[in-house]
């Protein structure tokens, strides 16, 4: 045995002493107050952006989106036979799930397919897939029974309910019910311990997850995490919020009051500016089930009614941060067009006389529209508002009912009627990456079917327009086909496009690295 001399006893006594009294090293968290509380935690069951944020933390998908918006490998490299029939995904080294398990390609299968029954554009897919199977632990094959061009498309899609991969035990949850636990393979670990739903989520370094070498491009490229710590925690109001960004409380604000901003103006360390990309879309909802918006004549009738630049300037007030254009797939996307803009040209008030002869020729009978108003939304409770006083100036007759949030989600999916707990008109907000092509945007979906979005129009040829769309690979033949689906959803009036804002962020300029994208992303951020 080798021995030590006594003078090397001495130091390395000193040495281990020294590191005993040493604090240990801070945490470096970053705090951010997101624009709305996170409650529900499985990313499959919701379209909430907040619950996308908090998928993209926990969970990651086999492809991701480049700001080219171009499908590009992330758990998975792929290869596609010459006839686009047969997609071959191999999973890359080094994927564990998060109790340590690796992740296989049947945990992928698995995942595929709850997917495929909770997202609209996942259930079209899969009516065109003839199996989805596993050949060894780190391939999978989806094998198409008839052509579908949209396959690697909607496997990096981020909104509104993206493919996230999980445990095959996860995956096999009964449809309808949450998943018991949030276990992904994302660069985030979910702390359930200090979650409190509508308060506060927390989500710690995921240490064993291996980014890939790619630079980051929206969600596609390398995940490096950088802090300890990210924790999503709400504050009851924008003022109290701001107040906390300043006094270095809070890191970030992910969606700023516009009317607030100039508190922020004269303050050198907090910066603003717009971390999501693409805009959020308003859009009133009408129910077709239900009179008098089963009419498509009445509904015609309202959509004249409205008025986007009226919306826009409630809701957001400066026009540095707001655009009205009619695409239904958002203002600045690759099959945004101007068809419907007649709905749009002239004047509030000769709008307002088209809307009062459409109303008289409809045989509106007087049947109240029983408004869903969410008080606790500042981007949205005044929509409604303003949309009751053009449509009582319509003719219409119009009963605005005050809620919060959570029911106005609650009740957009009964059947019921008005007067029974259902619903006849309320507004949302829905971000682009949600409604940018006619396969996976909700709003234009004219099956009528009991699972679409809240609305369930109907109409057989924006279905058969859809259907040709999904075998379409050639893109001004997208495009044409797009067009079409535009001008009948404005037509037959499928819902009122209120126009498009963008979210403006707020940050501590401590903060580095920050991303742009489709959603929040905190990976690639130092502090």
């Amino acid at each position: 045995m080798k021995s030590l001399h006594i003078g090397q006893i001495s130091a390395a006594a000193l040495l281990l002493g020294a590191l005993q009294m040493a604090p240990a090293m801070a945490e470096t968290v970053l705090n951010v107050v997101p624009p709305a509380p996170l409650r529900v935690l499985d990313p499959i069951l919701s379209t909430a952006q907040i619950v996308r944020t908090h998928g993209f933390m926990v969970f990651d998908t086999l492809l991701g989106l480049d700001a080219q918006f171009q499908p590009q490998p992330q758990m998975a490299d792929y290869t596609v036979s010459d006839d686009r029939m047969v997609y071959t995904l191999t999973l890359r080294d080094g994927l564990l799930w998060h109790d340590g398990t690796p992740v296989t390609a049947e945990d992928c299968v698995a995942s595929l397919k709850r997917w495929g029954e909770n997202d609209g554009a996942g259930r079209v897919m899969m009516q065109h897939v003839q199996s989805i199977k596993a050949n060894s632990d780190k391939v999978l094959v989806i094998t198409l029974d008839k052509p579908f061009g949209h396959v690697l498309d909607l496997l990096a899609k981020p909104s509104p309910v993206p493919a996230f991969m999980m445990p095959k035990r996860l995956a096999e949850t009964p449809a309808g019910q949450q998943i018991p636990e949030m276990i992904g393979s994302g660069p985030f670990k979910f702390v359930a311990s200090e979650f409190r739903a509508g308060d506060q989520a927390v989500y710690a370094k995921n240490t064993a997850y291996v980014p890939r070498a790619e630079p980051a491009s929206w969600t596609a490229g390398g995940k490096v995490v950088k802090v300890d710590k990210v924790v999503l925690k709400s504050m009851p109001d924008m003022q109290t919020t701001l107040n906390a960004l300043q006094a270095g409380d809070v890191d970030m604000v992910e969606s700023v009051t516009i009317d607030l901003l100039p508190m922020l103006a004269s303050n050198s360390d907090v910066k603003v500016g717009n971390l999501l990309t693409l805009g959020s879309q308003i859009t009133g909802q009408f129910n077709h089930r239900l009179p008098p918006f089963d009419n498509a004549k009445v509904r015609k009738a309202a959509v004249l009614a409205l008025d986007q630049e009226l919306f826009l300037q409630t809701a957001v007030g400066n026009p540095d941060y707001y655009q009205s254009c009619p695409s239904v797939y958002g203002c600045t996307v690759p099959l945004a067009s101007q068809v419907g803009a007649e709905y749009l040209a002239g004047t509030p008030a000769e709008r307002m006389e088209k809307a009062k002869a459409a109303l008289k020729e409809s045989g509106y009978d007087g049947t109240p529209v029983l408004m869903m108003q969410p008080t606790d939304m500042a981007m949205l409770n005044t929509q409604p508002i303003v949309a009751a006083e053009r449509l009582r100036e319509a003719g219409f007759k119009v009963d605005v009912v005050p809620m919060d949030w959570g029911a106005v989600q609650a009740r957009k999916d009964s059947w019921a009627p008005a007067d029974k707990g259902g619903w006849n008109m309320f507004f949302t907000a829905w971000g682009v990456p949600g409604i940018w092509n006619p396969l996976v945007n909700p709003l234009i979906d004219g099956t009528g079917k009991d699972k679409t979005w809240a609305g369930w129009r109907v109409s057989p040829r924006v279905e058969e327009l859809r259907a040709q769309y999904l075998v379409t690979l050639e893109p001004e033949q997208q495009k044409k086909i797009a067009q079409e689906i535009q001008q009948i959803a404005w037509d037959e009036g499928f819902y009122y496009n209120g126009g498009e804002y963008r979210t403006v962020s707020a940050w501590s300029s401590d903060l580095q690295g920050l991303n742009q994208g489709p959603l929040s992303l905190f990976w690639n951020i130092s502090k």
